[in-house]
């Protein structure tokens, strides 16, 4: 508040200037009032002979009393004065440029009149007074001392209003907004311009709010215009908008006033519904409270007879009350009619509904809160105590039993602080300035915390604190950074029962929004506030800046039980220090937050349940206002129970809800220590977790693979050789030529798909690299084919053994078993390609595979395992049909040879069939031990070696082909046959039947 002394006065005199282009001020002499004159000052400005000029002249005038005299109110004509042959200057007129009050601190208070204003350079060394008079930036300094200054001219306008020419004219597309609308103001300058500023007044506010660019304002600048766009209109972006520039000299400001209707959703009505016995309550009451805002609202309620209508207002909102004292007979609907001015009524409904005699309700209930009687079937609400925002409502079931309380009650200045920090985000105020206050309120909200409510409340004020941050990409003192360790921490020893359950359950994420919120804003740390370390039961946190010379290696350690340990190799910074900037490595240690993260895991952890430490680790590091992600960190997390799974938290995972992630991140043994030790190749937040089924990788494991991998592909050259060599020997008969063309398909098949699975780990893994993408389908393809020719070999020989004098066409069975063999495996790696992929389920972590957990692997195994089984049953087949005659009807030396016939059967047409899948199928369950791993692997990379072994070299008339080739010479056979031959099984067992009869 001003007190004023002894008024002062800064006059303007126009002089006219009679044959000299520019004239002298002289000294006044004593002023009306008995005051001293200053010395006179002259604006440059030239003007001609005869030419009237305003010369600005300081004048001191004192007054006894704080009232001005009425005749300097006013402008002041002073008589011409007489010619003289020596042309002076004349004073024709004083004018009122500047009214001073002096306070009991000796400040001056200075306030330009009408038409008048400080100048730009002035602005910039003195204070404004606290209240501006009517928008006129620069129109009142604060003054330590008396100046020799003054309020300068503004540029005249026209000569008819007397008013200054502003350089500019702002325009809007509607006074009137409607909610949702987008509002467009644009600004035409004149002159040039410089200092652009835009500014929102709310209604009742006495200062104005900066305006920058947000998720709901954008602002654009040309040459000779400028605009502001604000999307999304609602009452909280009514008022008075302000665009402030400097031109000319001066500084301006013009303003427009917008309004905004209120929508439905920002009446509160308590209750919404009631449920009421006219017995037991022969009156209620009804409300219904808005927001404050520019615009005057009444209420008219209907029904309204027999009631009594009434209106209080309360913390920045208006309630109308309506006391119904006769209770209706009837279910009543009464309408909150909000009417204003020019816009069309308002109107929201509250529902009546009257419980009859019959009806099932609930009883009165005063355990906690009051609970009247409210019919089966409705919703019974109550108000939240006199400090919060919202509704506490209970559910009446079916039969009458009162069901959970469900409260949405907010702390009211938390709910204030959440507002304020999400209107920061959207653009109204400066991040630098409302982020450290908002910060300064957290700790206190965060021990007041109550409800689920207010936990995601505050949850959801640091997110968008965060984001602010972010994007403006402001620095935090070490004042601020404290707040938010301290209100984080007393986050993370909220009950979990009453609190973190309940607001899970509401918002599964809600441990992932405080995790992004606080890793964004704890890097945020100016560098003159470093080295800066802290400590608390549930944050510990420490932070170092880094010149151009850099350490060997940074590492970091924090007191946790086992102790945790970080190091980051120099290799990784030496990219930044190169470029000479300096680095800030901010590393978090978060207490109990693991526990509250969702129990979501990516590619490669299945859906499994995981134990974890107790603590997530964040490691940040900002090169200057940049963040740097690529850098290789190694940790040591301590004793762990179980296998551990090095991961980090990967919030772009589960539609931006967030969830754990193997990718870049391996476990590593630590040389004489059972700690679980982790190298990562990016930073972020981290931990492990721990599986007692899961078992590290074996690299004899890789090694074996790769060796078998070429074992096979070697003998399928050799089987494709031996092919060449022998075909037209071996294929004089249908059922040859339809087994010896399934099994070259198979060895074709095999031999690609054995040789992309050889390559796939030369390529870059991962869903966007295509050559893996390739690699991967082409695997899933050929392996599939592989055992579709391999089920098209078992329906040929399951037609001859069940149809043993019906001859099956070439034409006919080959194009089958082309579309058998080739099409329906395509068609299916396509499907899963297409199904998968989208889904972030398609390949293996860090490989070019198959997803094992993700189901992607399911459309291999279970088509390899369904084929497997009905070649099982063709096998069975065609051993009763070798086995009947022989046993049965042969004498002991036949019986041997025919027990000698099956082991060869089993040797010849296990591998064939793909019966070692049936063994794969026990590595997709929660693996006990890694012997299984290593007896699939030798079994089916071998696979191709068994296919020339017994599927080709062993064959009669393989053999036969070859000798004759090479020997020149055909070896007599004394022994039966007991090859893959079809025929020859269909011989035997013709034979067996004659012998029988």
């Amino acid at each position: 508040m001003v007190c004023s002394a002894a008024p002062l006065l800064l006059l303007a005199a126009t002089l006219p200037l009679l044959g000299s282009p520019v004239a002298q001020a002289s000294q006044p002499g004593q002023s009306q009032a008995g005051g001293e004159s200053g010395s006179g000052q002259l604006l440059d400005q030239q003007n001609g002979a005869g030419e009237s000029a305003l010369v600005s002249v300081y004048v001191h005038l004192d007054f006894p009393d704080k009232t001005w005299p009425h005749e300097v109110s006013r402008t002041l004509t002073l008589p011409a004065a007489s010619a003289s042959s020596s042309p002076r200057p004349l004073l024709t007129g004083l004018r009122l440029t500047t009214e001073c009050n002096v306070n009991y601190e000796g400040n001056f208070y200075c306030a330009c009149l009408s038409g008048y204003q400080w100048n730009t350079s002035i602005c910039l060394h003195y204070p404004p007074c606290q209240s501006p008079q009517n928008h006129q930036p620069c129109g009142c300094l604060v003054f330590s001392h008396p100046e020799p200054g003054y309020c300068q001219l503004l540029p005249p306008g026209s000569p008819v209003t007397c008013l200054p020419a502003v350089p500019g004219t702002l325009s809007l597309n509607s006074q009137l907004q409607m909610p949702g609308d987008t509002l467009s103001l644009t600004l035409l300058l004149s002159q040039e311009a410089t200092d652009l500023s835009w500014f929102l007044r709310h209604p009742g506010s006495p200062s104005p709010i900066l305006l920058q660019p947000g998720t709901q304002v954008s602002v654009t600048s040309s040459h000779g215009q400028a605009a502001l766009s604000v999307s999304n209109m609602s009452h909280h972006w009514a008022g008075e908008y302000m665009s402030c520039f400097e031109a000319q000299g001066f500084k301006w400001n013009l303003h427009e006033v917008v309004r905004v209707p209120l929508k439905a959703t920002d009446v509160a009505r308590l209750p919404d519904q009631l449920s009421i016995s006219c017995a037991t309550s022969p009156g209620f009451q009804l409300s219904c409270c808005i927001p404050s805002t520019n615009l005057a609202y009444t209420v008219t309620w209907s029904p309204g007879e027999g009631s009594k209508a009434s209106s209080f207002n309360k913390s920045g909102s208006q309630c109308f009350v309506l006391a119904v004292q006769h209770c209706p007979m009837t279910d009543t609907v009464y309408t909150c009619d909000l009417q204003s001015p020019g816009l069309a009524p308002l109107r929201v409904p509250i529902s009546i509904t009257i419980i009859q005699d019959g009806d099932i309700t609930c009883p009165e209930d005063t355990s906690v809160l009051t609970w009247n009687v409210t019919k089966a079937g409705h919703v019974a609400q109550a108000p939240c105590p006199e400090s919060k925002r919202g509704i506490v409502r209970r559910f009446c079931a079916a039969d009458g039993v009162w069901g959970p309380v469900h409260s949405s009650c907010t702390d009211a200045r938390l709910l204030a602080l959440f507002i304020r920090a999400k209107l920061l985000q959207a653009g109204q105020g400066s991040p630098a300035e409302e982020v450290p206050q908002i910060l300064a309120q957290l700790p206190g909200q965060a021990a007041k915390a109550s409800s689920p409510s207010d936990l995601l409340t505050l949850l959801s004020t640091m997110k968008y604190l965060a984001k602010a941050v972010a994007k403006a990409r402001i620095q935090l003192d070490r004042s601020a950074l404290k707040n938010l360790l301290i209100a984080t921490d007393k986050v993370l020893d909220m009950d979990t029962r009453s609190l973190w359950t309940l607001a899970q359950a509401r918002k599964p994420w809600a441990g992932s929004t405080l995790l992004l919120a606080v890793e964004t804003l704890a890097c945020s740390l100016c560098p003159q506030d470093h080295p800066f370390t802290f400590s608390l039961p549930n944050v510990l946190l420490q932070s170092q800046l880094f010149g151009p010379t850099f350490p060997a290696d940074y590492s970091i350690s924090f007191p946790t039980r086992p102790p945790l340990q970080a190091q980051i190799p120099r290799h990784s910074l030496a990219p930044l220090v190169r470029n000479g900037t300096e680095i800030s490595i901010t590393s978090l240690v978060l207490r109990k937050l693991d526990h509250l993260l969702p129990s979501n895991y990516g590619q490669g952890l299945g859906d499994s349940l995981y134990a974890t430490p107790g603590l997530v680790l964040v490691i940040s590091i900002m090169a200057g206002d940049q963040a740097f992600s690529q850098g290789e960190v190694i940790m040591d997390f301590g004793n762990t129970d179980g296998s551990p799974h090095c991961v980090f938290w990967d919030h772009s995972l589960f539609q931006g809800r967030g969830g754990w992630s193997r990718e870049g991140c391996q476990a590593q043994a630590a040389s004489g220590s059972p700690t679980a030790r982790c190298l990562c190749q990016h930073l972020t937040a981290f931990s492990v977790l721990m599986s007692p089924h899961t078992v590290l990788e074996e690299p004899a494991l890789a090694l074996l693979t790769q060796v078998g991998l070429g074992a096979s592909i070697l003998a399928l050259l050799v089987c494709l050789g031996v092919y060449r060599l022998v075909w037209r020997v071996v294929v004089r008969n249908k059922v040859s030529y339809f087994r010896h063309a399934t099994l070259l398909n198979m060895v074709l098949c095999l031999l690609a798909a054995d040789t992309c699975f050889l390559g796939a780990p030369f390529l870059p893994p991962g869903p966007r690299s295509p050559l893996c993408l390739a690699a991967t389908f082409l695997c899933h393809f050929l392996y599939l084919a592989t055992f579709f020719w391999m089920l098209a070999q078992a329906l040929v020989l399951a037609h001859q053994l069940l149809f043993v004098f019906h001859q099956l066409p070439k034409h006919r069975v080959l194009p089958l078993m082309v579309l058998l063999g080739y099409l329906c495996p395509l068609g299916l790696a396509g499907v899963t390609l297409g199904l998968y992929l989208p889904q972030g389920q398609y390949l293996r972590e860090g490989e070019c595979w198959l997803d094992g957990k993700g189901g992607a692997l399911y459309t291999f195994v279970g088509p390899v395992l369904a084929i497997v089984g009905v070649n099982g049953l063709v096998l069975a087949m065609a051993m009763l049909k070798l086995l009947r005659p022989s046993l049965s009807e042969g004498p002991p030396a036949e019986k041997r040879q025919a027990l000698l016939g099956v082991i060869k059967a089993l040797l010849i047409l296990t591998p064939i069939f793909g019966l070692t899948w049936g063994l794969g199928l026990a590595t997709l369950l929660e693996e006990v031990s890694v012997v299984p791993h290593y007896i699939f692997t030798i079994l089916n990379t071998l696979q191709g070696v068994f296919i020339l072994l017994f599927g080709c070299l062993m064959d009669k008339k393989v053999q036969e082909a070859l000798r004759k080739r090479f020997c020149r010479a055909q070896a007599p056979s004394s022994t039966i046959s007991l090859s893959t031959n079809e025929g020859y099984i269909l011989e035997h067992s013709k034979g067996g039947s004659d012998t029988a009869r």
